[in-house]
């Protein structure tokens, strides 16, 4: 049965980083998953943090720094150094049929740091922020870009970022609930 999933895992991964090559996503892909491509970005959710919450946003900055830490520590240490799965830029068996995009390929795949993180990152700014469902729509959909890309340039398989993504969900949800639970009171 794992075999099983993780060659259909494989199949999606071709299909992505081979089955959808372009010159826009081959360029514009290695820019997404960077993570200073979205310094600007970052500055925007505080100040609409800020703005909603006043004098009480430092503990909401405590709880975003406590939880980055959290789940970049759980996907990028703890599950990566368990399952110890070799990035496909780097697998014997995907060697020339892997469009390898960027510069690095050390360490190891599942999970996705950068899909955890930024899944934890979106779902927090939304749940705390009480945003419409077009604005989780944005934040959801700025997440999976970066997701996508780390598929795309070659460094993880598909299963690594959803995996990612749903931890990152659990750790947004928890952390933006906890937060509004003890800071609003």
């Amino acid at each position: 049965m794992l075999e099983q999933i993780l060659n259909l895992d494989r199949s999606f991964f071709i299909a992505i980083n081979n089955g959808m090559a372009n010159p826009i996503l081959d360029w514009l892909c290695p820019y997404l998953r960077k993570q200073e491509t979205w310094y600007f970005f970052y500055p925007i959710l505080l100040y609409f943090l800020y703005k909603k919450t006043g004098p009480k946003s430092v503990w909401f900055l405590l709880s975003i720094a406590l939880m980055i830490f959290c789940s970049d520590q759980f996907s990028a240490h703890l599950v990566k150094n368990t399952f110890q799965r070799i990035r496909p830029c780097s697998a014997s068996n995907l060697q020339g049929i892997t469009r390898h995009l960027i510069e690095s390929c050390r360490g190891y795949s599942f999970i996705s740091a950068h899909a955890c993180n930024h899944f934890a990152i979106a779902v927090f700014f939304a749940k705390v922020l009480q945003l419409s469902k077009w604005h989780w729509f944005l934040l959801l959909f700025w997440a999976s870009s970066i997701a996508f890309s780390q598929v795309y340039v070659g460094v993880h398989y598909p299963l690594d970022v959803i995996v990612g993504a749903c931890c990152g969900i659990l750790f947004g949800t928890a952390f933006g609930k906890y937060t509004l639970k003890y800071t609003l009171k």
